[in-house]
């Protein structure tokens, strides 16, 4: 953090747009720092798969700039997606490949040296808990297994930004917690994240600052200190998040998609 003149931001977002039927994203500014794990909360229909989709360069933006670490995503976005991983709320597999052909395809998507993604595959895979299935087809993985194949798949390359959209939805308890120890690893070797989750306990405990969106804009942004502050509200995460949520509810019949 204290380098933060001399080193880009993580990210840089400033005045992000976008609409569909109705506005979505309506001018949103962030700044993440390397190495922060960075909690992106709000209901549902805020903007916020369509936010973390943008800044992915999944989702060309109507207005607006994105920078991961000084990389323009829509000038440049393949030097910034050599950056990035994604992972969305549900697993996207090959069904008919075996997590170690699954893997192996991503890495030469990314022009990895086979021997280093192959270290890779398998770090990830003991990790995870997957090394004993390596040569199943993902096709008979439970729905667990399924989001921790797509989570190594994420990481084999190594990123520098790691996007997760609701990561630990339908997990039952032993494997959700493998999935937040290894996000917490990467966290403070350096990796910056951004998680999107419902589950505000697990943000309350995971990450380093938080952004509340609603109604497609950023509506309080800090640590969880500060946000009590700013909401006059109890304790919890989910006391200060209703609390902080419930004018901009009132004010808008309509959410963005």
């Amino acid at each position: 953090m204290q380098n933060s003149h001399a080193m880009p931001p993580a990210l840089l977002v400033r005045n992000l747009r976008k609409s569909f039927t109705r506005p979505a994203v309506t001018g949103i500014d962030l700044t993440i720092q390397a190495g922060e794990f960075y909690g992106l909360l709000g209901p549902n229909g805020a903007g916020k798969t369509t936010t973390l989709r943008m800044i992915a360069g999944l989702l060309k933006p109507d207005q607006g700039s994105i920078d991961v670490f000084g990389v323009d995503v829509i000038k440049d976005p393949l030097a910034a997606k050599r950056l990035i991983a994604w992972v969305p709320d549900e697993p996207l597999l090959y069904d008919k490949l075996t997590v170690t052909e699954y893997l192996e395809f991503i890495a030469g998507l990314w022009q990895m040296d086979a021997c280093e993604a192959a270290k890779n595959a398998q770090a990830l895979l003991e990790r995870l808990d997957l090394w004993a299935y390596r040569d199943e087809r993902c096709e008979g993985f439970s729905r667990g297994m399924k989001q921790k194949a797509a989570l190594a798949g994420a990481l084999i390359h190594e990123p520098t930004l790691l996007i997760l959209d609701e990561p630990l939805t339908g997990l039952d308890a032993a494997i959700a917690r493998q999935v937040k120890d290894l996000l917490q690893e990467r966290a403070k070797a350096g990796c910056t994240i951004i998680l999107t989750t419902h589950i505000l306990d697990v943000a309350e405990r995971l990450v380093d600052r938080i952004g509340i969106i609603q109604s497609g804009r950023l509506i309080a942004e800090g640590t969880l200190a500060t946000l009590r502050q700013q909401a006059g509200a109890g304790t919890s995460l989910e006391d200060v998040f209703l609390n902080l949520v419930q004018a901009p509810i009132a004010k808008n019949s309509e959410e963005p998609v």
